[in-house]
């Protein structure tokens, strides 16, 4: 009776307090908060658990706060159940549904509202933590490819970071999208998952430094037509030069190599007439979000049910251990998605 008593309390303080993640001196710390109420056309999700991305990490540093408006609570992606509706929806959403989505903050907590347009059914092949590891890389990587990099089938992609979750996801939707993938990781054993996932040649950059003649070489001579960078400045830039095809796109979404750019490759540049875009997707509009969730759930969605997408996990931690999985992002070790598990014993 009293394990009864105490469930029942359990359930009755989760409809009002949660627990969260925020930033405080440095480091994330669990706190209590209000569990948020839907308004508009928002969902309020029950979160399951939500997935580590490198501006969590940044955020955590002071270096990448929230857009206006948004919770100071970290995480871009969560993965859970609906719990009700705002009085706007226009979607047929039930209750216990289960549901992934895109976040500009709060996915690092038991409860999360979030505009309907940012919401997508998580895939019924994919247990919930696995579908949380989804929605942020793989968007991104989507936007990369079609609405940024504007990528066209037959053309050669190289994509950085390959071991990373929107290396694993762009080498997947590039293959898809049936463009040619050149795979630059830091390790062998990220490279050896890329080619399993599709890429048409690999390559180290630790043990290959100069890859920008590496990748050449594996494109006949002419170079690739687009490049996903989310390194920025350093060494990389005059490399990425030498990859690329004349007329090719350097699509930026990233600073890991810093920011100090490399002015004497403006000549290469402007001979080789190359276009540069920089993206986010953060702080972009809740209509672009949109938008991007139906593009993308019409292109992929199916692929992950009928097992032609591999949502890649590397590890997993408890949402109190917050820290540690930043910590752990942080070494580059990780080959795929590090996810936090906020219900612990979650059966959905």
């Amino acid at each position: 009776f009293g394990s009864s008593v105490c469930a029942a309390e359990s359930k009755i303080l989760f409809l009002f307090v949660m627990k969260c993640v925020v930033v405080q001196d440095g480091h994330c710390v669990v706190v209590q908060r209000d569990v948020p109420a839907p308004s508009g056309r928002e969902i309020l999700i029950k979160v399951h658990a939500s997935a580590v991305n490198r501006a969590d990490t940044l955020q955590r540093k002071g270096q990448y706060p929230p857009p206006p408006g948004a919770t100071d609570v970290l995480g871009l992606e969560a993965a859970g159940e609906v719990v009700s509706t705002g009085p706007d929806v226009e979607g047929t959403w039930v209750p216990g549904q289960r549901v992934m989505t895109i976040l500009a903050s709060g996915g690092y907590g038991e409860s999360v509202v979030v505009d309907e347009r940012q919401v997508m059914p998580a895939p019924a092949r994919l247990d919930i933590r696995t579908a949380a590891a989804l929605p942020e890389t793989w968007l991104t990587a989507f936007q990369l490819l079609r609405l940024v990099g504007e990528a066209m089938p037959g053309e050669h992609v190289l994509v950085h970071a390959a071991g990373s979750g929107v290396g694993i996801a762009a080498t997947q939707l590039a293959t898809a999208m049936g463009l040619k993938v050149i795979a630059v990781a830091g390790s062998d054993e990220k490279l050896e998952t890329s080619k399993a996932l599709g890429a048409s040649a690999v390559i180290n950059y630790k043990t290959t430094p100069n890859f920008g003649e590496a990748v050449r070489a594996a494109t006949g001579g002419n170079g690739v037509n687009l490049v996903l960078d989310p390194v920025g400045g350093g060494p990389h830039m005059e490399q990425n030069c030498t990859a690329l095809a004349s007329e090719g796109r350097w699509v930026l979404y990233g600073l890991m190599g810093g920011v100090s750019p490399a002015m004497s490759l403006l000549p290469t540049i402007l001979g080789k007439r190359l276009v540069i875009k920089g993206t986010t997707l953060r702080a972009r509009s809740v209509e672009y979000k949109g938008a991007l969730v139906r593009e993308f759930s019409d292109f992929a969605l199916a692929k992950f049910e009928d097992g032609s997408f591999q949502v890649k996990v590397d590890k997993s931690f408890p949402l109190a251990e917050a820290d540690a999985a930043h910590e752990y992002m942080l070494t580059d070790a990780s080959n795929g998605k590090i996810v936090l598990v906020v219900q612990e014993n979650s059966s959905l």
